[in-house]
């Protein structure tokens, strides 16, 4: 068991960073445009890039637009910068658009390498590190969202901005709208690594976000380290706590692992459930 623990964890630490040998291709659409190291994270002193998607037609408009931020953003457009596969956020988005009149504007922040355990992780964990996620988090409220307000057509206020990620990018997602119900009216929570520590449940009690704010979780039946039965225990904490069941969607996708592959069929789905009106 202890074997199998640790690797997983060494799996979660080069999630996304691209470290791989064999060069892929590209496959990031046009209208996904890479800002290189142009923030720098307070108190970590870490420069990151951050990876920008608008929607077609952005620059013949002047229409204002919803947010989603996500993390790990080498694994969202571009198979030549995904760790094991890209979730194929702009291709999704592209078809939204057309099919569905639904579009936003994305801003992947890209994860920090080695760093990427500590920076998504609010609570300490023995076999993580000690935990950053407190600034990580902070770090997009009080600099990343201020600059993309200033730099682009966004609807900045809170029903129009949203927060989403896997793995340990949904535990720092869940985290995230818990502390600023202010600023996230929704979170897209995949395969939430709640096995980092017991405190998020004692968190999400303690600090309860608003009725109306929207929460996706969905996690595969295949995944280890309880990763399915800890997501259905927080399902039904969160219903339990009263949350509208209109606005919490839970579900155990049988035979399916912790993978970009899920994460990429369920995204649009996620998508429409989040930013429903």
């Amino acid at each position: 068991m202890q074997k199998f623990v640790l690797s997983f964890l060494l799996m979660l630490c080069t999630w996304g960073s691209a470290m791989e040998a064999q060069e892929k291709q590209a496959s990031a659409q046009p209208n996904v445009h890479v800002l290189e190291d142009v923030l720098t994270i307070p108190v970590l002193d870490r420069k990151r890039t951050l990876r920008i998607y608008l929607p077609p037609g952005y620059s013949d408009r002047k229409k204002h637009y919803p947010v989603l931020y996500m993390h790990d953003a080498q694994n969202l457009f571009d198979a030549a910068t995904s760790f094991a596969g890209e979730w194929g956020v702009d291709e999704a988005l592209n078809a939204l658009a057309k099919s569905d009149g639904l579009e936003l504007i994305v801003v992947g922040i890209d994860n920090g390498g080695k760093h990427r355990n500590t920076e998504l992780s609010p609570w300490k964990n023995e076999h993580l590190g000690k935990p950053e996620g407190e600034e990580y988090a902070r770090f997009l409220v009080e600099v990343v969202k201020p600059y993309i307000d200033k730099t682009y057509r966004t609807q900045p206020e809170r029903k129009h901005t949203a927060i989403m990620g896997s793995s340990l990018g949904g535990l720092i997602s869940h985290y995230a709208i818990y502390t600023y119900p202010e600023v996230y009216s929704k979170a897209g929570i995949f395969s939430p690594s709640y096995w980092v520590s017991d405190k998020v449940f004692k968190y999400t009690q303690k600090k309860p976000v608003p009725k109306d704010a929207r929460l996706y979780l969905i996690v595969g039946q295949e995944e280890g380290l309880g990763m399915y039965e800890n997501m259905e225990k927080m399902y039904a904490f969160l219903q339990a706590e009263g949350h509208p069941k209109t606005h919490v969607f839970g579900k155990v996708y049988p035979g399916q692992g912790h993978n970009e592959a899920f994460w990429q069929k369920e995204f649009a789905k996620a998508i429409k459930w989040l930013f429903a009106e």
